[in-house]
């Protein structure tokens, strides 16, 4: 299943027996990024500020003093069930006199989520591969020009003494087409590999 990120930060106000939760999502360009933004979100006063992350493979998620499971999974879940990917969400709520219970509270916390997901512009996530080029010193402009023609981000650059070893990242829809084009170009002295 293809996943999409946000395209935009989002937000949407929920509440439930007079406790107000607001949800809060961000897109993640690196998952290091999520720690900083939950602490720039997180709203002191309120009552809790329980979040959630994924990238990739990788995901945390908090339940900030609320009953175990019942905010952090159900946050992550909505990030999931919406077919999200690099995303960070942070649900903060403000107590307002009445106990919800768990069940109540999972579906607020993951009601809210989910909400300020569905409701979000979606940016589709491209998948990209890494490569490795190692082209010898008379092929170096060829490099350079087909880097640039096919957008690949340049990630490392190791000059030794027959040549140079790039590193590169790009759509993985473009590699096979970068290949042929260094093979053609350099009459097939540039070696590629993918990582």
């Amino acid at each position: 299943m293809s996943r999409d990120t946000l395209a935009t930060p989002a937000e949407h106000l929920l509440e439930v027996k007079h406790s107000r939760f607001l949800a809060r999502a961000q897109p993640l360009a690196a998952a290091d990024e999520a720690t900083a933004w939950i602490r720039t979100v997180s709203i002191a006063e309120a009552t809790h500020n329980c979040w959630a992350w994924r990238f990739d493979d990788a995901y945390r998620s908090s339940d900030d003093g609320e009953p175990a499971g019942t905010a952090g999974r159900p946050i992550l879940a909505a990030i999931d069930g919406q077919g999200y990917d690099r995303v960070v969400v942070v649900v903060t709520r403000w107590y307002g006199g009445i106990k919800l219970g768990a069940g109540g509270l999972v579906r607020a916390y993951g009601g809210a989520a989910a909400e300020c997901l569905r409701t979000a512009e979606r940016a589709p996530l491209i998948e990209e591969a890494e490569l490795d080029v190692f082209a010898g010193f008379p092929d170096l402009g060829s490099v350079h020009q087909a880097i640039e023609h096919f957008a690949a981000a340049k990630c490392e650059e190791r000059f030794g003494a027959d040549g140079v070893q790039f590193l590169l990242r790009l759509p993985v829809s473009r590699v096979d087409a970068l290949r042929r084009h260094l093979r053609d170009a350099t009459r097939d002295r540039v070696h590629c590999a993918l990582r």
